[in-house]
């Protein structure tokens, strides 16, 4: 018994090490950064992130992409041609999960340091241009880091809409910022811990019983929480009146 007690530690206290210090595997968004200084026509460019692990294509991005489509709509209304660019925050692959665990533990802050730069310099070589940054469940976790990281002068030209963002992560007092919480009914946002205990207890699960029933399940997509889901015609009057308000 001794010796299995012994492995179990030396492999807990290896695994540890390993996701302490194994090197940050990140994507090197070179088609964000291509598609970023090739806008010359659009006035507003939407930066879309992912819930999840942050590397769901935007066509793929059923939970988010509504929304999406909703504030494209919304600032054609207004007035304002806009594009929409992908962002990844990690790579598909095991190193690029663990790199995507120590980026919600550490609040992506080595990734938000980088996006905040790039906008910044973007930003400095157009500055009619405004950005919206947009993010779901861990991607508006990320949204949210990266606002924290904008000069002053950049700020007024950067906006934010985040949805439900998860409760570890203190959200920023910002008027440039826009939170939605499903009015406030969001387990995750709120930090209620049966929910979510009962949901990672379920996920490993419904995972399986979906792969056995031959449906195509990410696993990503077996923790559903009831009340984190937001459609566009819920949170079209908040979004749409902080465009307004903001852009307008």
């Amino acid at each position: 018994m001794k010796k299995i007690k012994y492995f179990i530690i030396t492999l807990t206290l290896l695994g540890s090490l390993f996701f302490l210090f194994s090197p940050e595997v990140f994507p090197d968004n070179w088609q964000f950064k291509e598609s970023l200084n090739l806008t010359p026509q659009n006035d507003v460019i939407i930066i879309f992130n992912s819930g999840g692990w942050g590397n769901t294509p935007l066509e793929e991005a059923e939970d988010f992409t509504p929304i999406i489509e909703g504030i494209q709509k919304t600032l054609k209304d207004l007035g304002y041609n806009s594009i929409v660019i992908p962002y990844k925050r990690t790579k598909d692959n095991f190193l690029g999960k663990i790199s995507g665990i120590k980026g919600t533990v550490w609040a992506f802050r080595n990734q938000a340091e980088s996006l905040s730069q790039e906008i910044g310099e973007f930003l400095k070589k157009n500055p009619s241009k405004k950005i919206i940054i947009a993010g779901l469940s861990n991607g508006a976790a990320f949204v949210n880091e990266t606002m924290e990281k904008f000069s002053k002068n950049t700020k007024a030209s950067v906006f934010a809409i985040e949805a439900g963002p998860p409760f570890w992560k203190k959200t920023l007092n910002s008027d440039n910022v826009l939170y939605l919480n499903n009015e406030g009914k969001d387990p995750l946002v709120r930090g209620e811990m049966k929910t979510l205990f009962s949901t990672i207890f379920k996920a490993p699960f419904r995972w399986l019983l979906a792969k056995i029933s031959g449906k195509n399940l990410a696993f990503s997509q077996a923790f559903y929480i009831p009340g984190h889901e937001y459609s566009w015609i819920k949170v079209k009057p908040d979004v749409v009146t902080f465009l307004e308000n903001k852009l307008k």
